[in-house]
């Protein structure tokens, strides 16, 4: 499904499973299926072949560096409770194995598991114990790492790639999916946020020791176990000053909601680099509807990216994307304007870790956006219309 439109899946637009996808039963809900024979869609309750048993729908949460085209074809109705918070795409079997209904726009094996040994983490942790022993920030990455798995987490330990520096504990959005913090909708946080406000020597401390031990390094606030970093502005600002007092190597990123146009524009004069801005529509309406923010208008996340373009800033958008919606005319019609007007850098392609069918619902009440397009053709056109966009999942070393 895209929306409310019903597609036959067909191999020419599937890729064999990637490899760390995993597959998930939807719990309740009915699965939509194509009859061949009438040719039409149906809902299937039971097993044909053997009427006592139950069918349940299933779909695929995708490895990083895929994009949804559609989403799993179920039916809830008379279903109040939401689906946890994953994305759901559309999955197939084929002769030989699963495939699934995505697109592939990075290559990176940023966050490829088969990468990420265990017992190299375990030993990263241990160095970092002895050789810090009383950074605090240092023991919360430990946590994210061992125990919830985050790739950003194992990252840090095993010394690649990009490290996370979590600074806030508090947020001012109360966004529908947030993965830190729920109390709608039946819906569980993924994590538990971060609980104390590191200093900026303990931030400073991670960021040039990963610096130091990484070609092509990357450090960035704004994790998924915090808030809104830029309401960690106070801590943030020296911190990213001490970094730079040090080195002038590494990119220093900043992952945001883009809220507070003023803290930007200091952090991008203390020497932040570049800065990804979370949305899952460029028009207003949608967008407030979505992260549903509490102290700030849509005008501040738009002046907050003119901010950082004025000083030569490299500015992502982290597009949380849900076919139906995403894809939609009205939407792809704003986006390209969208991109002409502050002359964005990258496009990180994010599939939107919400219940899809009750996403489309809420964005359709604000307004029709017209029929959907194909997330494919999406891509497409953006190439095309702006050859110079970026086109990826993961954030950029800007060597």
């Amino acid at each position: 499904m895209s929306g409310n439109t019903r597609v036959v899946l067909k191999k020419d637009k599937t890729v064999p499973l990637p490899h760390g996808s995993e597959l998930m039963m939807l719990p309740q809900r009915k699965p939509i299926v194509y009859n061949i024979v009438k040719d039409t869609f149906e809902t299937m309750e039971q097993n044909p072949f053997n009427l006592k048993e139950k069918l349940f729908p299933v779909a695929v949460f995708n490895s990083p560096g895929y994009v949804n085209r559609h989403f799993c074809a179920y039916d809830d109705a008379g279903i109040k409770d939401f689906l946890p918070l994953f994305a759901y795409g559309a999955v197939g079997f084929g002769k030989n194995n699963f495939r699934s209904a995505a697109l592939l726009v990075d290559t990176e094996p940023r966050q490829d598991l088969r990468q990420m040994p265990h017992e190299g983490i375990v030993s990263g942790v241990n160095q970092m114990q002895q050789k810090y022993p009383d950074n605090r920030l240092i023991r919360h990455l430990e946590t994210c790492a061992l125990h919830y798995g985050c790739p950003a987490g194992k990252n840090f330990f095993l010394k690649r790639y990009e490290a996370p520096l979590p600074t806030s504990m508090v947020c001012n959005a109360n966004c529908l999916g947030c993965i830190s913090l729920q109390t709608d909708n039946n819906l569980c946080a993924c994590q538990d946020r971060i609980r104390f406000t590191p200093t900026p020597e303990e931030i400073a401390q991670i960021s040039l020791e990963h610096i130091s031990n990484v070609k092509n390094a990357v450090v960035s606030f704004g994790q998924g176990c915090e808030g809104e970093p830029l309401t960690a502005f106070k801590v943030i600002e020296p911190a990213i000053r001490r970094i730079r007092d040090r080195t002038d190597q590494g990119t220093i990123n900043l992952n945001t909601n883009a809220s507070l146009p003023h803290q930007v524009d200091v952090l991008c004069r203390a020497g932040l680099d570049a800065m990804r801005v979370s949305l899952n529509s460029v028009r207003e309406t949608f967008y407030q509807a979505y992260f549903r923010p509490r102290s700030y208008q849509f005008s501040d996340v738009l002046n907050s990216i003119q901010a950082a373009k004025n000083q030569g800033k490299f500015v992502s958008i982290n597009y949380l994307n849900c076919p139906g919606f995403t894809d939609s005319h009205k939407e792809v019609a704003a986006l390209k304007h969208f991109i002409e007007t502050f002359k964005i850098n990258m496009i990180q392609w994010r599939n939107l870790n919400f219940d899809p069918q009750k996403y489309c619902a809420i964005m359709s009440k604000v307004e029709d956006s017209g029929s959907p397009i194909g997330m494919g053709a999406v891509i497409r056109q953006l190439s095309d219309d702006f050859p110079e966009l970026i086109h990826g999942y993961f954030n950029p070393y800007l060597g």
